[in-house]
């Protein structure tokens, strides 16, 4: 075992560890800040599979925005009532859970070769010219769609500021 795939699995271990503190928490803050420490882990893992503009991403989209938006929601909501309320869907949301597991196992094993290896990358993998490259050229209707998408939220967000006030 080469000195990068040890600290990939170091780092793996770690991001599942504080993944599983985000399921388990049972105080809505910590639960918050856990998932923070599993989205950097997330990206440094990136980083390791020399995919840096998609750790930056990750980094500045999900652990930068969208935690601090999650977090205002956390301390808007009352947390006291939220947590006195039973949770009526835990064995559903058990059982689904585990089946997750049990498909991303499958999943993960069957992505390497017969040898163990993983199959090899390009120089170019998570380059921030391929990945524009591929965005507007194979995936440029997926892209647009989204764009509108994100472009009737605001709208709709703004309409119902207005309304409100």
């Amino acid at each position: 075992m080469t000195g990068d795939q040890f600290l990939f699995l170091i780092l793996a271990a770690l991001s599942t560890v504080s993944s599983l503190l985000v399921i388990f928490q049972r105080n809505i803050v910590r639960s918050a800040m856990a998932l923070v420490a599993t989205l950097f882990l997330v990206a440094v893992l990136f980083l390791t599979l020399d995919a840096p503009m998609v750790g930056f991403l990750q980094i500045l989209v999900y652990a930068g925005a969208i935690m601090v938006l999650f977090l205002f929601v956390i301390m808007l909501l009352n947390s006291a009532l939220l947590e006195q309320r039973q949770n009526f869907w835990w064995g559903f949301g058990s059982l689904t859970a585990l089946l997750l597991v049990i498909e991303i196992l499958f999943l993960v094993s069957k992505s390497f070769e017969l040898d163990g290896r993983s199959p090899s990358l390009s120089g170019s993998f998570g380059s921030p010219e391929l990945l524009a490259q591929t965005l507007f050229t194979d995936f440029v209707l997926p892209f647009e769609i989204a764009s509108l998408l994100l472009l009737v939220a605001i709208i709709g967000a703004v309409v119902l500021a207005k309304r409100g006030a």
